[in-house]
């Protein structure tokens, strides 16, 4: 497995993980999938704005993505971001979702980030264990903020002071 930078290449890859979460799991509260043009688009904007999107790249496939980006655009939340990391179905439980997020975590230390905040929907225990496992600390949950597949969804936040 290799971490490395997203290129325009990896996006049909990203596009399938990315509309997976949409379709089979509340890990995204969309219910429309995605198409190619949006996530060049949330790459290209991404890339503007100074984040990085890793992939994890297994024999040539992307196996994984993540990223952070902005958590509230008003300038006083400049060093705070908001992560995201996904794995394919087929690649779960290979520590491929550790990997990136030790890479996010240091490329936010590099880039001067001061708190990574994660937004989790209160179920996914496996999420919330990762990131704890990382030293994020859970700091609030807030009942029924979503809605998707006919329920209502809670919302942990986590957030990992740098």
């Amino acid at each position: 497995m290799l971490i490395r930078d997203a290129t325009p290449s990896d996006l049909p890859g990203i596009l399938e993980i990315h509309n997976e979460a949409i379709a089979n799991s509340t890990a995204i509260w969309d219910e429309t999938l995605a198409d190619l043009d949006e996530r060049r688009r949330w790459l290209d904007g991404r890339r503007a704005a100074g984040f990085p999107v890793l992939v994890a790249d297994v024999d040539g496939a992307v196996a994984g993505y993540a990223s952070y980006g902005v958590w509230r655009a008003k300038s006083g939340y400049r060093t705070t971001v908001e992560n995201s990391v996904y794995v394919h179905v087929d690649h779960h439980r290979r520590g491929i979702a550790t990997a990136l997020m030790a890479e996010l975590i240091e490329r936010a230390r590099a880039g001067g980030i001061h708190v990574i905040v994660a937004s989790v929907e209160s179920t996914n225990a496996t999420s919330i264990a990762l990131h704890e496992r990382f030293g994020f600390r859970v700091v609030a949950r807030m009942p029924e903020v979503g809605r998707k597949f006919g329920r209502w969804l809670d919302m942990t936040y986590l957030q990992l002071i740098l």
